[in-house]
């Protein structure tokens, strides 16, 4: 008789696990480069995402390392405080993070709008594209966001005054259209990613062609390893206490929102929410310790995880092991490589994070909260990233603030003269002039039959305006107000 396998799911885990490794190796490569930091930092983050956070409990199949919608947050922090402030922002995000998920916060992450949650992802995808779309052509990026996409018209006249920025530029241009036509080839040619095979054929090109192609810069893995220095209290400031709230929620809220797709796609073990943020906090943790790019779990890695029959988290270990085996045995192999066809990849990825999908159907359906998605978007490209998000939440609540509070007030006169007034939705202090204006209108000689059935909520300032309106109206009337049910106290 044969002997059961001890590992019955090891070979579909390691099939997974080579099909991630090959989707997140561009990635990790592009994220860093797109940042402005040593490419070698972002190659970091995904090691420390399968080997750290890959083991721990959470979620079972999705991927962590470092993501596209940090970048610009990452980048202008870089700017603003200097490369090695970034480990003191990321190590403090992750214990911020850890202390949140002890305290059984993951849960509430999922309270945040998914309008707010879209729109972000749409404002980063929005000024990655317009800043990578510069590095396609070797030039300068603009500092704000709204300074990217009004340049993009002189960028394209510098293309054709400038062979080698058109050069590059086909580079990057041709890395996009690699991407997009290979999702279109049968799946049984597309085992191996289309963003590696779209790197490949870019770096071939830059090498037949000859041409003055900006290549990656590598340093080496324990040389770019920067952690924060002895005087990190010093680098407390509250404008690096700002950031590191910005990290906690952005990373917490994309993280968390990916583990909720991610169930939605496969019929393992349900999310643990608070177990997850604890996951992702020591990850960031040991990757603010090394000075690498903050890690999030990323959807795309995380559903070609699925996609690709991983069964146990064993797939997410072991695609931080071939990214530990390629950093230690193959970095040269990142020096060949044209920045251009990296900003190609993070401008597709870009392109990825804008709802095209979703948003027709929300503005019809849910007109308000597209409203939302768009002001939050156009906030992170005009202002800045953290004040957008703040800017999103914001809408968010006073519009929740609005809806919850509509109230209806139908006025109809009865064929034996009564006046009957029905109040439905939400009676609350937002809405008691309206409510005060419709009764004050009413007949004082007619007798009037007020239906409260139809009321969600009556808040205190609400029954106390109807009793005092009642008294005032009684004085008068033929008979008291009718009141259905009676006054008896705040619903």
């Amino acid at each position: 008789m044969r002997a059961p396998m001890r590992f019955p799911t090891l070979k579909y885990d390691i099939t997974a696990s080579l099909v991630v490794f090959l989707v997140a190796l561009p990635l990790c490569v592009g994220v860093a480069v797109a940042s402005g930091v040593p490419a070698e930092l972002g190659l970091i983050t995904g090691i420390v995402g399968g080997l750290v956070t890959g083991v721990l409990p959470g979620s079972s199949l999705q991927v962590s390392g470092p993501a596209a919608g940090l970048t610009v947050l990452v980048a202008e922090t870089v700017q603003r405080f200097g490369l090695p402030a970034l480990g003191v922002v990321v190590a403090a995000t992750g214990l911020l993070q850890l202390l949140l998920g002890a305290l059984r916060w993951g849960r509430w992450f999922r309270a945040i709008s998914v309008a707010v949650v879209e729109g972000m992802l749409a404002g980063i995808g929005l000024v990655i594209i317009a800043g990578q779309l510069y590095a396609m052509a070797d030039r300068p990026a603009p500092a704000s966001g709204v300074d990217k996409l009004l340049g993009l018209p002189g960028l394209l006249s510098r293309l054709g005054s400038s062979p080698a920025a058109l050069h590059s530029f086909a580079i990057g241009a041709g890395t996009i259209a690699v991407i997009v036509l290979w999702q279109r080839l049968p799946a049984r040619a597309r085992v191996v990613p289309g963003a590696l095979v779209a790197v490949l054929l870019a770096t071939g090109a830059a090498w037949l062609l000859s041409g003055p192609v900006k290549k990656v810069e590598v340093k080496g893995l324990l040389e770019a390893i920067q952690p924060p220095g002895a005087g990190v209290l010093d680098q407390f400031t509250p404008a690096l206490v700002i950031t590191i709230v910005a990290f906690t929620l952005v990373a917490s809220a994309e993280s968390l929102f990916s583990a909720a797709a991610v169930d939605r796609i496969h019929d393992g073990p349900r999310t643990d929410y608070d177990k997850e943020l604890i996951a992702q906090g020591a990850g960031n943790a040991l990757c603010g310790a090394l000075g690498a790019l903050p890690m999030t779990a990323v959807i795309v890695r995380s559903a070609t995880n699925v996609q690709a029959g991983a069964r146990t988290k064993a797939s997410r270990v072991l695609h931080g092991v071939w990214l530990l085996l390629f950093a230690a045995l193959l970095p040269a192999a990142l020096a060949v490589i044209p920045v251009a066809a990296l900003a190609g990849v993070l401008v597709h990825a870009g392109f990825k994070l804008l709802p095209f999908k979703q948003l027709g159907p929300l503005w019809r359906e849910h007109r308000s909260e597209a409203l939302v998605l768009a002001a939050t978007a156009v906030a992170i490209v005009t202002v800045n990233m953290f004040e957008g998000v703040l800017i999103g939440l914001g809408l968010s609540i006073l519009k929740s603030a609005w809806e919850t509070s509509r109230l209806h007030v139908e006025t109809d006169e009865r064929t034996d003269g009564v006046v009957r007034v029905r109040l439905t939705g939400n009676a609350t202090f937002l809405r008691l002039p309206k409510l005060l204006d419709a009764l004050e209108a009413l007949p004082a000689d007619r007798v009037v039959e007020l239906d409260l059935t139809g009321l969600r909520h009556l808040d205190h300032a609400c029954q106390s305006a109807l009793t005092t309106w009642a008294e005032r109206h009684n004085a008068h009337a033929p008979e008291a107000v009718r009141l259905i049910p009676a006054l008896a106290g705040p619903t």
